[in-house]
């Protein structure tokens, strides 16, 4: 397996206040509470208040301390990280949709999927959905731009800018690609899970579906509890079938990989479930790390 990562992005710090009390008792020792000074910096701020000794939380051990030495006190300022964001593609049979289960469950993204975006856009009837459903009962394919739109609604939203997103499947396409890049989405990682095309066809072939529950069988992975069951069970794509899906699919990702091929991890996808999840995870934590170094060098 062959891995490029690179161009990570940094955290940024925020401000915080940090008060620091120090005791300025008078001859008389009838202590009272004095007029906090401030001061203020790009990166933090910091409020000296008078107070009583025996109240105080933390004191200047002298007062003609220069607020250079405040250089330590950014270390205690409040770290806010950038929430992970994420782009995963793969083939039709590949486990993406299990990937993605497990990515969110440990990093808790929040998953978009660019197909069940349209479907609940629809059914709610949003004006996205009504322009949709009107070329969708055409038998027309939904412009890229509707489709663009509705993906950038749904990252802009607080749950995505606050825990950061899995964007799944999408953009297929380089205009898609730019589209998402024109609106400022850019991905911290693009994940690929690349799949023999022997194991794909063997995978999407044997998949049957109940018409009745609409679960989806596999011949030798997972076949029908029942005869009953097995007997009613259809098939969507053949051998020849699939091969030309393939083949668009492989066509459309080397397209969008042009443009993130600089944070592109390519994963073993024929391995287990377990393996790739591992293979996923560790590239997801040395990103992270990635992040961690750089913003504790930028503090210190």
């Amino acid at each position: 397996m062959s891995s490029n990562i690179m161009n990570f992005s940094t955290t940024s710090s925020s401000s915080s206040l940090i008060r620091v009390f120090n005791p300025t008792p008078n001859n008389n020792h009838n202590h009272k509470l004095q007029k906090p000074r401030s001061y203020s910096s790009s990166s933090f701020s910091v409020t000296i208040s008078h107070h009583h000794h025996h109240h105080r939380q933390l004191s200047l051990r002298s007062s003609s301390r220069s607020l250079s030495h405040s250089s330590t006190v950014v270390k205690a300022a409040v770290q806010t990280e950038e929430p992970l964001h994420v782009m995963i593609s793969g083939a039709p049979a590949s486990g993406k949709g299990t990937q993605c289960h497990l990515i969110t469950n440990k990093y808790g993204l929040v998953h978009v999927a660019a197909g069940d975006l349209l479907r609940a856009e629809i059914e709610t009837g949003s004006e996205n959905g009504k322009r949709a459903k009107e070329y969708m009962e055409k038998g027309q394919l939904v412009p890229d731009e509707i489709v663009v739109m509705m993906v950038k609604d749904r990252l802009l939203k607080p749950d995505s800018a606050e825990k950061g997103w899995l964007l799944d499947g999408y953009p297929r396409s380089l205009s898609q690609a730019t589209a998402l890049k024109e609106l400022g989405f850019k991905p911290d990682i693009f994940i690929l899970l690349e799949v023999s095309e022997d194991t794909l066809v063997e995978r999407v072939v044997g998949r049957r579906l109940d018409p009745v529950t609409g679960k989806i069988y596999h011949l030798k992975y997972s076949p029908p509890e029942t005869k009953e069951i097995a007997d009613r069970l259809t098939q969507r794509f053949d051998d020849t079938e699939e091969k030309l899906r393939l083949n668009t699919h492989h066509q459309n990702v080397e397209a969008v990989l042009s443009m993130y091929k600089d944070i592109t991890i390519k994963i073993n996808g024929n391995a287990s479930q377990k393996e790739v999840f591992a293979q996923i995870d560790g590239a997801l934590t040395t990103l992270l790390e990635q992040r961690k170094t750089s913003s504790e060098s930028m503090v210190a």
